[in-house]
């Protein structure tokens, strides 16, 4: 693994892009603009070893977004230094990750050859593959470690700041739905007491859960469109009384269940969500549309492909950051 800090500034990558863009929220347009939020330039542009502009990021697919320990912003890109750290001034701090990434990417099955009992997407392996495809997710935990989700290489890992690993979750390069394995993977979260929950997406229709140490404990769901099922588990969050939250993009809803799997409600009507976030008071952010714990939309932000971001992360200030898989990152101010 290899680390660049600050005084490396300028790189190449090079890598196909992929992935499926989530939709625009069916009533998006009938949504209030929440008032004074605002579209920044983030991050700093690079610069040139000899110092001068450098031009944009040349960021690949940017996946997912999350704040460290330390209140910087960790992007997670398709592409050579796939972790990236930047201050939310947007400087550069530094970068990690060569290697660790699977170098398969998710694919969509043609919808003619779908069935309802399987799933809609497939993992793409070797020279049709891409460096760091397997980028899929990025979270920091309360205590600081960063977790980073390898979806085509059905694995999770938990680093320490010092981005060392500490934990595993899944078996690198061996799909399966048992306790010690994932089908695609795609997301991670935490919750107040220290359990884990893992959306196994793209290859199962579950949510599993772990213990703070790594042991299984349960799971739930299956392929489908009722209520406990899912279409597509892309993206979770849990609250301060345990809830969790998980987006099924494909179905176009967010499914709301207690702490040990039991459903309690949904949210139709959403569209394609993937990105989640929940702020310090308890609200959450879904892509770039903001609702309370019942569902009830407050906003949303006003910019160009923020229904489609496929991460969001928040600062403890109210700043948003969207994850787009067009490469750009954008940062809107709270007033």
């Amino acid at each position: 693994m290899r680390r660049c800090d600050s005084g490396v500034i300028v790189f190449l990558v090079i890598g196909a892009a992929f992935g499926q863009q989530a939709k625009t929220p069916q009533k998006g347009s009938d949504l209030s603009i929440l008032p004074g939020y605002h579209l920044v330039e983030w991050p700093t542009p690079a610069t040139s070893a000899a110092g001068f502009p450098a031009g944009p990021w040349n960021f690949i697919q940017v996946t997912a977004a999350a704040l460290s320990s330390r209140g910087n912003i960790m992007l997670l890109h398709r592409g050579a230094h796939p972790v990236m750290e930047f201050e939310p001034g947007g400087k550069f701090v530094s970068s990690w990750g060569d290697g660790m990434f699977s170098e398969g990417k998710v694919a969509a099955i043609p919808q003619a050859s779908w069935s309802p009992d399987r799933s809609h997407y497939s993992a793409v392996y070797g020279p049709a593959g891409c460096a760091s495809c397997g980028a899929h997710s990025v979270r920091v935990d309360p205590q600081g470690n960063i977790w980073l989700v390898d979806a085509p290489g059905h694995v999770i890992y938990k680093m320490n700041a010092d981005m060392k690993e500490v934990m595993r979750l899944g078996t690198k390069g061996v799909a399966g739905t048992g306790p010690k394995t994932f089908n695609l993977p795609t997301d991670v979260a935490f919750a107040p007491n220290g359990d884990l929950y893992v959306t196994d997406g793209y290859g199962a229709a579950r949510v599993v859960k772990y213990s703070r140490d790594g042991t299984y404990l349960s799971q739930w769901g299956r392929r489908g469109t009722g209520t406990g099922e899912f279409g597509l588990p892309h993206n979770l969050v849990v609250d301060n009384q345990g809830r969790v939250y998980v987006t099924d993009r494909d179905n176009q809803r967010i499914e709301v269940f207690d702490s040990n799997g039991t459903f309690l409600t949904q949210w139709t009507g959403t569209g394609g969500i993937s990105g989640l976030a929940i702020t310090k008071d308890q609200r959450i952010w879904t892509g770039g549309i903001l609702r309370d714990l019942n569902g009830t939309v407050l906003g949303k932000l006003s910019g160009p492909g923020v229904a489609g971001g496929h991460g969001v992360a928040v600062s403890d200030a109210g700043d948003v950051y969207i994850a787009q898989l067009n490469g750009v990152v954008q940062k809107f101010v709270k007033p």
